[in-house]
């Protein structure tokens, strides 16, 4: 079995690393008092790291931020075809900036942007004991939510002792079964101007929700992603869906995605699975009255996942844009058993696909479809083929739970009423 990696956090304004635990590995995330840099593995003989290392990561990352973020150069930056930023200047240009740590103390300053129009909504089914830790971590926001939904999606409606311990928090049962379902629920029983979501198997930064809402206040965006970091990576197969799956993403600059970027990668299908997670993520309530609510044929409970994926898709063909800010972070409790990820990734890639046809039906944009018959067969292909060369067993393990996904997916292109649903969106 795999050592655990435990996951570090420094502050490169601290002059000293605090020294860490003996360990094979380590996950480093490196922050600029509140504002996310990157984040770098290291080996046992690179920790603790020197004052040298430690120097050169800091000049590196905050470079990175200063030209990401500073208006003058048309922050934010707009996304790639392959859904990354644009590159950013070089470092030498930043070193030309005038008075450049100056400007990035002003940047790093934590939003004091009040959250009372922000609603939180969380759907769980069945699981008390991660909802108790979400909620209990809500209670330390810097801003406070203005209001708290849990959509109790189980039959039983057995979040309802864990949500009566916070007097705050409103129950919302909802028996039918589906994610889309209950988020579609959370968004009409919520108030508030901005509908921001996250899971149970979450804990958010203190400073999550003001900096969503500094992020709605300087953009004019209709919905927006955040940062999703591990919250531990105690277990092989937590390693796996970091590591080998790539986790959330771990872009650490604001990227916009538009309808600029739909328009120019539609002939190639727009990779809007980069914009963000599920787990962290916010919409204006006029972006439901634009596009709809989520598509109920989607998500977990349904065809299994992607139905976040989907809407932002729906808002870039319509016009809109979606901000991802990695100020707002959040920390996620990946899978910690073998059989848990393997069905989580078998759904993932499932519901990708079944996304896809909905994206394809609903705009008439046929890459989508090339993605399904094409793209993902030699993405497989390539897969299996370093798998076998490297001796990488466990992710074999997991492409095939990929691959089984994908062939249930291709089921929802033969169900011809499944495909006529698409003029079926729930409205706000």
């Amino acid at each position: 079995m795999s050592a655990p990696i435990p996951v570090r956090h420094i502050d490169l304004r601290q002059p000293e690393e605090p020294a860490p635990g003996p360990c094979a590995a380590a996950y480093n995330v490196f922050w600029w008092g509140e504002l996310p840099l990157g984040a770098r593995m290291a080996c046992a003989e690179e920790i603790p790291f020197g004052p040298g290392q430690l120097h050169a990561t800091a000049v590196e990352l905050l470079a990175a931020q200063l030209t990401a973020r500073d208006p003058g150069l048309g922050a934010p930056l707009h996304a790639t075809h392959e859904g990354r930023p644009v590159p950013a200047l070089t470092l030498g240009l930043a070193n030309a900036f005038d008075r450049p740590l100056q400007r990035l103390q002003v940047m790093a300053e934590p939003s004091t942007l009040t959250a009372g129009h922000i609603s939180v909504v969380i759907c769980t089914r069945d699981r008390e004991q991660a909802l108790g830790r979400c909620l209990r971590s809500l209670q330390h926001q810097r801003s406070p939510a203005g209001e708290i939904v849990v959509v109790d999606n189980s039959a039983t409606a057995s979040a309802r002792a864990v949500c009566a311990q916070f007097p705050h928090v409103i129950h919302v049962h909802e028996p039918r079964p589906g994610l889309s379902i209950a988020r579609n629920t959370g968004v009409r029983a919520a108030s508030g101007e901005i509908v921001a979501f996250t899971d149970d198997d979450v804990e958010p930064h203190p400073g999550w929700l003001a900096e969503m809402a500094r992020a709605f206040a300087n953009a004019g965006a209709d919905a927006m992603t955040g940062l999703v970091l591990p919250a531990e990576l105690d277990t092989p197969a937590q390693q796996c869906f970091q590591f080998d799956m790539g986790g959330f993403g771990e872009t650490f600059v604001p990227v916009l995605f538009d309808h600029r970027f739909y328009a120019d990668t539609r002939v190639h299908g727009p990779q809007v699975w980069k914009i963000g997670a599920g787990a962290n993520m916010a919409f204006r309530r006029q972006a439901f009255e634009r596009a709809g609510l989520f598509d109920e044929r989607l998500g977990a409970g349904a065809s299994g996942c992607s139905e976040d994926s989907e809407l932002w898709y729906r808002l870039l063909a319509l016009g809109g844009a979606c901000l991802y800010e990695p100020r707002a972070v959040v920390f996620h409790h990946h899978r910690a058993q073998w059989p848990a990820l393997k069905r989580q990734m078998r759904v993932y890639m499932r519901g990708h696909v079944s996304a896809l046809v909905a994206q394809a039906d609903r705009f008439g944009d046929s890459a989508n479809l090339r993605r399904i018959g094409v793209q993902l067969p030699r993405y497989f292909a390539r897969t299996a083929v370093d798998c076998m060369r490297h001796g990488r067993r466990a992710r074999g393990a997991i492409l095939l739970q990929e691959i089984l996904g994908w062939c249930a997916g291709l089921r929802y292109l033969l169900r011809r009423n499944w495909r006529r649903a698409r003029a079926d969106l729930p409205k706000a």
